[in-house]
């Protein structure tokens, strides 16, 4: 399965709590979609909030974050990685 990383803009003063809510939200509709959120990170300072996931396309990721209501601004594949 592929690796996306997506980017959220507009999203400053985010609190710890909004993000964890923000990633319950997603949950409610990946498994619809094939994809798997595994994380999320948040920069409350400069607004941009940064999610790994798997699925099967980066539309299909799009869609997910599109119902649950936060779409992303960029959506990109990763290809390689390190552990």
């Amino acid at each position: 399965m592929a690796k996306f990383i997506d980017i959220h803009s507009g999203m400053t003063n985010i609190t710890q709590e909004q993000l964890e809510q923000a990633h319950r939200e997603d949950q409610k509709h990946e498994g619809k979609e094939g994809v798997r959120f595994i994380k999320a990170w948040a920069d409350p300072q400069s607004g941009k909030v940064f999610c790994l996931s798997e699925g099967p396309d980066k539309e299909a990721v799009k869609r997910v974050h599109q119902k649950a209501g936060h779409p992303a601004d960029e959506i990109y594949e990763v290809k390689h990685t390190t552990e």
